[in-house]
């Protein structure tokens, strides 16, 4: 079982270079699922910089939110300074018990409710659970008779990819919340803006717990602009698919096997995990590995101009 303990994540490009040599800026970092081909920032009014957030452009926001998601009537919706700042403060909104997190999966959930002083446990009659939508790094797709606990909390960060996926009817159901990401899909990480929809009465506990203005006026006016936008969310699903499929053949030839994974990251079996990321560490490309597994290697997509470098690297 992956313990609550191990908080391991992509990222750490600075130590990767400060271990194998050269600039952060020639790195090609594929150790997250983030879209490397992001949203063109629209301009911004200049009140987004220098004003308090005003409720007209969170009012905005929001409803671009709910169309975009297809939020149902009954649902409440809230949006967050990044989806982890959410995944921090949910266990604090019910009584300490039992949850169930099947694993492996994104370790914060586990690590927020172990030091909430929750029991976290695989399987089992609980009183709260935590389903990742497609789940990370495997992708798998959670039914929603999965979701039926008393708190129930599924994680559809990367759920944009594949929207007819979504749980999001679910969002109605007494007890319920959905997470959604904004800075995976859209590829704007640095931005830290995320939402959770449902219950309304622990969306509005949640809500009091993160104070007045939680998220800043520049993620307010470009959330809003992005989720409005279904030409680039439409043509950005089919690239990612295309994408996709190209690093899984890339791979295979290369010896791995894919495992599973989305269409912004790819999980593979390979002979040694850490042998395949020093390898292609050598050439300034860093990629994801896992502690409780040594034979998986998890990769996001290169960026239009990293293709090449990463097929010679794999030669």
């Amino acid at each position: 079982m992956q313990q609550p303990d191990q908080r391991d994540h992509g990222g750490g490009v600075d130590a990767a270079a400060a271990r194998f040599g050269g600039q952060r800026s020639e790195w090609i970092d594929l150790s997250t699922g983030i879209n490397p081909a992001p949203y063109n920032v629209p301009a911004l009014p200049a009140g987004a910089w220098t004003a308090l957030p005003d409720a007209a452009a969170q009012t905005a926001l929001l409803a671009a939110a709910r169309a975009f998601w297809q939020v149902p009537e009954g649902a409440a919706i809230l949006a967050v300074p990044g989806a982890s700042s959410a995944i921090a403060r949910i266990p604090a909104l019910a009584p300490k018990g039992r949850v169930r997190i099947p694993s492996p999966t994104y370790n914060e959930h586990a690590a927020s409710f172990a030091e909430n002083g929750w029991q976290v446990v695989e399987a089992g009659e609980t009183d709260a659970a935590v389903h990742v939508h497609p789940n990370n790094p495997d992708g798998r797709l959670w039914p929603a008779t999965e979701t039926t606990t008393p708190l129930s909390i599924i994680d559809e960060s990367f759920c944009d990819i594949t929207p007819s996926a979504t749980l999001m009817a679910q969002a109605t159901t007494p007890g319920t919340l959905i997470l959604k990401s904004f800075g995976k899909f859209w590829g704007l990480a640095g931005l830290r803006l995320g939402f959770v929809i449902g219950d309304p009465a622990l969306v509005a506990r949640l809500g009091q717990m993160l104070g007045p203005w939680p998220v800043s006026g520049p993620a307010l006016h470009i959330g809003a602009a992005a989720l409005r936008d279904e030409t680039w969310a439409e043509a950005t699903r089919a690239r990612l698919a295309t994408d996709a499929t190209r690093l899984d053949t890339m791979m295979t030839e290369a010896g791995a096997q894919t495992v599973g994974g989305t269409s912004l990251f790819r999980l593979y079996e390979v002979d040694d995990a850490l042998a395949w990321q020093t390898r292609l560490a050598e050439h300034h490309i860093w990629t994801r590995i896992f502690p409780y597994n040594p034979r998986w290697l998890r990769l996001g997509l290169p960026a239009p101009d990293g293709w090449a470098r990463l097929e010679q690297a794999l030669a």
